[in-house]
């Protein structure tokens, strides 16, 4: 009796441990299917985990000391700049920026905002309507499946995207100076394609700015999307977000923020003046640092002996010149004497025999009457 308890108890346990064996797989499974479906779902859409975690730090007024704007024109004829133009034609994971920006814009996904020329405001105040920014740059598209009046959305074919009409960017910088950390940073605020399109004449293409997205809306896509920066690699081992954030672009600065929102080429219309007043406001930003702290005691020894190093360094410059130029001179001097020696030997040689002297002649007497004779002379 015993042992048919014992074999029982037994037999219980063991079925015990097959249900529990078999909910654990049964668990498990479906933990994996959802994790894969959850996978696809982070891949296809931006959750708003990545948004926030992409999101560039904005700090308050009261925490900043100092701040700039600038406004920039990236020539993606450059070749700098040169990873945003290309492929021209998508290819297998690869697409240019302006074709994965207006595909986020038709798809709804991505807010654009009014081009208002130095007064850019991103609120939905100015927030532009999809349809009517499309039909105004004549692009062709047609409503996609699910579009509703609220939540519009859009398909537009591949060769009707005026992506090799997008020849430049403006982009917004912001150039601020944090208290909290005493550091200076570079934050691009937003964005704006400019499409160059000539008339049906054929003069010279026009610029139409066509709108604005802020950066932080469009950057957690453009940190999925790997591009090709160098010829030398082959690899796509960097992202349009990367592209950004460690300023590999290129620009030329066109504007400040001022009170009178004046542009450059209205504040210097020659061009000479124009281009050393953006060389001098990038110098300034670059070396803005330079310029907040008082240097240290070692900082101002280490500058004494390099200004004393420099100073000797152009004594010892200026004394090998003097010396220099005395050897010049002394030079010029013996090839003038060698010249001249030679010219006057060469005229010693070549100088004419002296004239001799002839004996003069004996006059003949003027008187006219003829000379007698002694011999013949009556005595």
């Amino acid at each position: 009796m015993n042992m048919l308890r014992y074999i029982l108890t037994i037999m219980g346990i063991m079925a015990s441990a097959m249900v529990m064996t078999a909910q654990d797989s049964s668990t498990s499974t479906l933990r994996r299917g959802s994790s894969r479906n959850r996978g696809a779902k982070e891949k296809s859409e931006v959750t708003t985990r990545m948004q926030n975690r992409m999101e560039q730090p904005q700090a308050s007024d009261a925490d900043l000391a100092w701040m700039r704007v600038i406004y920039r024109e990236l020539d993606l004829r450059k070749d700098e700049n040169a990873p945003l133009y290309y492929p021209e034609e998508p290819t297998v994971g690869q697409e240019s920026m302006f074709r994965l920006i207006i595909r986020l814009v038709a798809e709804g996904k991505l807010p654009v905002y009014e081009y208002l020329d130095g007064r850019e405001v991103f609120t939905d105040q100015y927030r532009i309507k999809v349809k009517d920014m499309l039909d105004r740059f004549h692009i062709y598209h047609s409503e996609a499946k699910g579009s509703t009046e609220k939540n519009p959305r859009f398909e537009i074919h591949e060769s009707d995207v005026p992506a090799t009409e997008i020849l430049s960017y403006y982009m917004i910088e912001r150039w601020e100076f944090d208290k909290r950390t005493n550091r200076t940073r570079t934050v691009v605020e937003a964005i704006c394609p400019v499409l160059h399109r000539s008339d049906e004449w054929g003069m010279e293409p026009v610029r139409y700015p066509m709108f604005w997205v802020k950066f932080d809306d469009l950057r957690p896509y453009l940190s999925s999307h790997n591009i090709f920066t160098s010829d030398a690699n082959n690899l796509a081992t960097c992202t349009y977000d990367d592209f950004f954030q460690l300023g590999l672009y290129k620009g030329d600065i066109y504007k400040t923020r001022n009170l009178r929102n004046r542009s450059l080429v209205q504040m210097y219309p020659d061009a000479d003046e124009r281009k050393h007043a953006q060389d001098s406001i990038q110098a300034s930003l670059e070396h803005f640092d330079d310029n907040l702290w008082v240097p240290s005691l070692e900082e101002l020894q280490n500058g004494s002996k390099k200004a004393a190093s420099k100073e000797k360094e152009k004594v010892t410059a200026s004394t090998d010149g003097d010396e220099e130029k005395e050897a010049v001179e002394e030079d010029a001097k013996e090839t003038k004497r060698s010249v001249s020696r030679r010219s006057n030997s060469k005229k010693k040689t070549t100088a004419k025999p002296a004239k001799v002297k002839k004996p003069k002649k004996a006059k003949a007497s003027s008187s006219g009457s003829a000379t007698r004779s002694v011999r013949n002379r009556r005595r």
